[in-house]
């Protein structure tokens, strides 16, 4: 077995009762692989049916499943936050950020787990390298992901495709104030993390709905455009 530094995977959680147990037993085949970490299941009052009640049962039977229950949370990037500041108050080496329901394939964990032990400081996950795919998701929805990706490549002049972190970074993150509330977080976050050491890791990833809503697409805009001013004025913010 490989040893891994000390690990955290934080996944916000909403709404994911109907797929609660294929996840998990998909989480447990990888991580009971891996030499001990937690995982951190973050959960806000976006979520209204029982998911709350089954990531505390587990918690209750698997010390390494961790439930934290984030009722200030407005947005997914708070909850994010929020999992990141609490894994790396715990003292993590290594943090990962994934998506429940299967849209991000577990198994792609100890990959991001062993780059990140070779000396990079950030792995990002990218369905458009060799070997990376889009899943069982409508044509539209992978038009919207590719078309965004290009944009923001160009407007922000970086070589963004498609996360684990070290100690370190982690520690910019959770005391940066992002523009972004919804999906363009990701997007935003890389830009930051620009100038650190980047390892792409191949994966494969399922969009959990076909659909996005006009706010979050408003926020992307909005918080794109921002840094796009910012790099046309000279100021090119960085963590």
């Amino acid at each position: 077995m490989f040893y891994y530094k000390k690990w955290a995977i934080v996944v916000p959680m909403a709404n994911e009762e109907e797929d609660f147990v294929p996840f998990i037993d998909m989480l447990n085949f990888v991580i009971n692989e891996l030499n001990p970490g937690n995982v951190y299941f973050i959960i806000d009052k976006a979520s209204n049916d029982k998911t709350l009640e089954l990531c505390q049962a587990l918690s209750a039977k698997d010390p390494r499943y961790v439930t934290v229950w984030a009722p200030e949370n407005k947005n997914v990037v708070d909850a994010y936050v929020r999992g990141l500041r609490v894994a790396y108050e715990a003292g993590h080496d290594i943090i990962i950020e994934m998506d429940a329901g299967l849209s991000h394939d577990p198994r792609a964990i100890p990959m991001f787990l062993r780059v990140l032990n070779e000396g990079n400081e950030c792995a990002f996950g990218s369905r458009f390298i060799n070997g990376g795919s889009m899943g069982d998701s409508p044509f539209k929805r992978r038009m919207l992901s590719k078309t965004g990706t290009i944009l923001a490549n160009v407007l922000l002049g970086t070589k963004l495709r498609d996360m684990s972190f070290h100690r370190d970074v982690v520690g910019k993150i959770i005391n940066h104030e992002f523009k972004s509330k919804a999906h363009f977080y990701q997007t935003e976050l890389r830009y930051l993390l620009r100038k650190r050491r980047i390892f792409e890791v191949p994966i494969h990833y399922q969009a959990p709905s076909p659909r996005v809503s006009k706010n979050a697409i408003k926020n992307a805009y909005q918080s794109l455009f921002y840094y796009f001013f910012q790099r046309l004025i000279g100021n090119k913010p960085t963590l």
